[in-house]
């Protein structure tokens, strides 16, 4: 296991990254979703909460050019699960567990992203929250080291997961053109402090000139009920 802020400072631009875990009190399930941008297009955007999740907003409209990859909605709540994505496989992974899919069979219908060189991951991760029990699950779309004629997947289960423990994974190992797709399994990672606490831990470690926004959130186990912060380079 290895600290968290660390593996956040350890590159200037991990992409997108998620991280769920459990908090160190044993209290919550607490999850992060982070995303970081090169570009001005990526720059120009800000978290906003939608119902019991968030969507991505352009902060300022006349700016925005390409919609097609940087406008969804991160975070959806359907029932007891939780859902946090970095593209629109959210919706995808809500409607087939609507209809009776599991995680890993919603996102089949989905690949990495038509990005050309990068072809990033679609990273997206399920907590799973009822009755005083939690678990989650990881998964990475991505392509077979550079090349789109081959779409490889990653699922990732975590049950009873422990106090003070998570997994973190993101899009990109580090800068580069093309950006280098993440390898490996989800890092294990320590999950410390309250809400603010680690809010704050993680935003301060970010790349100062990259990130963008980040929301986080702690769901009480035994009663679901949540509390989330959402922080915004762009005011």
């Amino acid at each position: 296991m290895v600290k968290l802020s660390e593996e956040l400072k350890s590159t200037t631009y991990p992409g997108r990254g998620i991280v769920i875990g459990r908090s160190a009190d044993n209290q919550y399930a607490v999850t992060a979703y982070f995303i970081m941008g090169r570009s001005e297009n990526s720059r120009n955007r800000v978290f906003v909460e939608d119902g019991e999740g968030i969507r991505t907003q352009a902060f300022d409209p006349a700016k925005l050019e390409d919609p097609s990859l940087i406008i969804y909605a991160p975070v959806r709540v359907n029932h007891f699960y939780t859902v946090v994505t970095n593209g629109d496989q959210t919706d995808t992974i809500v409607d087939g567990m609507t209809n009776g899919k599991t995680f890993e069979e919603s996102l089949r219908s989905r690949c990495f992203e038509p990005d050309a060189p990068h072809y990033t991951p679609r990273i997206s991760g399920l907590m799973h929250v009822l009755t005083g029990n939690f678990d989650y699950q990881m998964s990475i779309l991505k392509s077979a080291n550079g090349d789109p004629s081959e779409c490889r997947r990653y699922t990732f289960s975590y049950d009873n997961p422990k106090a003070g423990q998570g997994h973190f994974i993101h899009t990109y190992m580090g800068d580069g053109n093309p950006l280098p797709s993440y390898e490996g399994e989800p890092t294990e990672v320590d999950i410390t402090g309250d809400i603010d606490e680690f809010t704050k831990s993680v935003w301060e470690s970010l790349n100062e000139d990259n990130k963008v926004s980040l929301f986080v959130r702690y769901i009480d186990i035994a009663t679901g009920k949540y509390e989330t912060r959402i922080v915004n380079k762009n005011k």
